[in-house]
């Protein structure tokens, strides 16, 4: 069974299939979905991500440091 419209009882479609000037054709049926499964997704956080949060955290506390030093 095809989800295509009848073309003999669809509006506004001209003899041949076209649609008269500023009038939209009815939407036809859409398959969705994937078509290859996704890997899964890893929770892990990465050591670069690790590495890169400790290297934040020492520039902060070096900055932290370099300003209450300043004050005093």
């Amino acid at each position: 069974m095809s989800m295509d419209p009848d073309p003999a009882r669809t509006p506004d479609l001209e003899p041949g299939g076209g649609v008269a000037p500023g009038r939209t054709p009815p939407e036809t049926a859409q398959t969705s979905g994937l078509s290859a499964p996704e890997p899964r997704t890893s929770y892990a956080f990465p050591p670069t991500g690790i590495a890169a949060i400790a290297v934040i955290m020492v520039l902060v506390a070096v900055f932290v440091i370099v300003a209450v030093s300043l004050l005093l």
